[in-house]
């Protein structure tokens, strides 16, 4: 790749002034060159070993390039060209693809829009609830289909994990005291470590359940793309891990709680928790809330130390350098706070009514006042029955799929679920009809058991109303199984609250008045996300 006696800071310096044409722009990381032309880019890999990963002959950066093209395409098939030489011609200057000698790869990508990436997006204010959720869709389909085996569970064990987390801190052992000072160091290093030792039977269940797999391992706003295209809104997905399997095969939650950690590191903790929430539901897999503080931290950590290398790095430019360095004292506090509790205070939030009385709609508000998670029943039924959230379930009203002890077994998943979301020290918001006693009891106890406050909101609307609402449901269709001929079933089996819980704890909701009003008046009895707080 070099001319003799080039060192390797003057051989970057050819290859960029030979690749770098007019019009196109170069960004540096701590692995890779990136040629930016308008409609195209390529990536050239750096020629280091930085023990977690080694490209330092041609052969490996090869292998690591073709890597990356196949596991890309996974998210992004339209965006990932292929891999073409660096060739030096008969003038002896570089250049992509074309004859003469090869003496490096690049990976080919077709450009996308900047304006289109999620973090540009978070700094002009687009990045909105509905595309994280999107986001989160993806996400959360992409690991139902990906990897998961013998292999890849070995990397869920918490001796693996602890493989990386202690190289983690080896790797920056001499370098920390820049940004931290000794007791921050050490607090961030003991609790990573202790979390691990004290749940070490959590780690095991998520191998059981089969939520080790082969993911993204890099899930950050700048590899998020949100299109508007002329088929409807589109999410990609680009620059998973290629260089090191035990990067990417992991718990999902570790993907996921890396997009959460790079959205609080923006200061928007807010949708940290929402996208956290969006993705439990996609994926039903609320029991990943446990472990979110941890891989936050962890994946904080990983970023502060390829900060503080690239800060070191005297192959890349003064502006890079000082730009790297602000940014790994910024990740390590992150690191440190994820390890400490959650902004919102616990709470028990179960939203109730007949079929049709506008529950899920206000739980839906509600989830967004408080950045909370929702645990639905209908969701939650269909998942344990094995059909999509989307197929209708045409049982009686209390037949098939909706037979009492069927019900029952979907209440109790209900309150275990949201047992999951309270271990991470959240409020979590509990959407089903509530229609008998025991379900509501069942409830309260829950947040007895946590000593959080509970709440039962329940949701009225005059019966015809409601059958409005079921014809004007069929024709949309939708999760709920709720319609019309079963209706008056419903109604007949309602176990009314007569004096079974204090005032303070039951508020009923008239869903026909406009839902800026119901909230309005929640707003003065349930806990919130404090006003004008993103962080």
């Amino acid at each position: 790749m070099t001319r003799p006696g080039a060192t390797a800071e003057t051989a970057g310096e050819q290859l960029v002034a030979d690749l770098l044409a007019p019009g196109m722009s170069l960004e540096e990381t701590h692995v890779s060159r990136v040629f930016l032309g308008r409609d195209e880019v390529y990536k050239i890999k750096r020629p280091v070993d930085l023990g977690f990963l080694d490209f330092t002959t041609i052969e490996r950066r090869r292998a690591a390039c073709e890597a990356e093209v196949e596991l890309n395409r996974r998210l992004a098939p339209e965006v990932y060209l292929g891999v073409v030489p660096v060739s030096r011609g008969a003038d002896g200057r570089l250049r992509f693809g074309g004859g003469g000698e090869v003496v490096d790869w690049a990976v080919h990508m077709r450009r996308l829009r900047d304006a289109d990436r999620a973090d540009r997006r978070l700094e002009q204010g687009t990045l909105d609830r509905p595309g994280l959720e999107r986001v989160a869709q993806v996400v959360a389909s992409f690991h139902a289909a990906a990897r998961a085996d013998e292999e890849t569970a070995r990397f869920g064990t918490v001796e693996a994990i602890a493989r990386n987390v202690d190289e983690n801190f080896r790797q920056t052992r001499d370098r920390i005291h820049r940004y931290l000072d000794p007791a921050e160091a050490a607090e961030i290093e003991r609790w990573q470590h202790d979390f691990l030792a004290r749940n070490r039977d959590r780690f095991a269940a998520r191998i059981a359940a089969g939520r080790v797999r082969d993911g993204h391992g890099d899930l950050r706003l700048e590899h998020v793309y949100l299109q508007q295209t002329a088929d409807g809104p589109r999410v990609t997905i680009i620059d998973c891990i290629e260089f090191n399997q035990r990067f990417r095969f992991a718990d999902v939650c570790a993907d996921v709680a890396f997009l959460a950690m790079d959205l609080a590191w923006h200061r928007r903790v807010d949708l940290a928790e929402h996208f956290l929430a969006r993705y439990a539901r996609a994926a039903q897999d609320f029991d990943l809330y446990p472990l979110a503080g941890f891989y936050e931290s962890y994946r904080a950590y990983v970023r502060g130390k390829v900060a503080a290398m690239l800060a070191a790095d005297a192959a890349v430019s003064e502006a890079t350098r000082r730009r790297a360095a602000a940014e790994a004292r910024r990740y390590f506090l992150l690191a440190l706070a994820c390890g400490r509790r959650p902004l919102l205070e616990p709470v028990v939030v179960a939203v109730g009514g007949v079929i049709a009385s506008g529950k899920s709609t206000l739980a839906e508000a509600l989830a967004e006042t408080l950045s909370a998670p929702i645990v639905d029943s209908d969701r939650t039924r269909k998942h344990l029955l094995g059909v999509p959230p989307e197929q209708p379930v045409r049982d009686g009203a209390f037949a098939g799929g909706y037979a009492p002890e069927v019900s029952r077994g979907v209440y109790e998943e209900v309150l275990r679920r949201a047992a999951a979301v309270l271990d991470s020290g959240r409020p979590v918001i509990l959407d089903a009809t509530f229609r008998s006693r025991r379900d509501r009891r069942a409830a309260r106890r829950l947040a007895a058991r946590y000593g959080v406050p509970f709440f039962f909101l329940e949701c009225r609307a005059p019966v015809a109303e409601l059958r409005r609402r079921l014809v004007r449901r069929a024709r949309q269709g939708g999760v709920s199984d709720g319609r019309l001929e079963i209706l008056d079933d419903f109604l007949d089996r309602w176990q009314p609250v007569a004096g079974e819980l204090p005032p303070e704890e039951h508020l009923v909701i008239d869903s026909g008045r406009p839902l800026a009003d119901q909230l309005a008046r929640l707003g003065e009895r349930l806990p919130a996300w404090p006003g004008g707080l993103t962080a």
